[in-house]
């Protein structure tokens, strides 16, 4: 038996963004598999959680390289990704949108202090 997706509460679900001319109101939708969509579906929100969580681990595992080979704080280092994550955006090497790039940040900041207090914790023979 497959376990649903479950996407958290906090994950933004934007719908896709769309402009149509004319002067009649206008409701803009998409069909995929026999059916129509105004927003995203279900699965394309999973796909984009899953995209943004695997993404905000990788970016916790470079702020800790950063905390540990350079030396930076906990704040530098996540400032450090900060930037380079929406570099990367703002260049379009990577689609995701603003409130995504902001979730990924606290998510990142999340896994980033868990690991840093396991490792202290560690250190400290708790």
């Amino acid at each position: 038996m497959t376990r649903p997706h479950v996407v958290p509460e906090d994950f933004p679900r934007e719908s896709s963004p769309g402009l149509v001319s004319g002067r009649q109101p206008k409701l803009l939708v998409r069909e995929t598999n026999g059916r129509y969509y105004a927003g995203i579906t279900d699965e394309e929100l999973w796909i984009r959680y899953d995209a943004c969580e695997d993404l905000a681990g990788q970016l916790a595992d470079y702020g800790l390289r950063k905390m540990s080979g350079s030396g930076l704080s906990f704040d530098a280092a996540l400032g450090r990704v900060e930037k380079g994550l929406r570099a990367r955006v703002a260049s379009g090497q990577w689609d995701f949108s603003r409130d995504e790039v902001a979730w990924m940040m606290k998510r990142a900041g999340e896994l980033l202090s868990g690991t840093v207090n396991s490792d202290r914790a560690r250190n400290a023979g708790v």
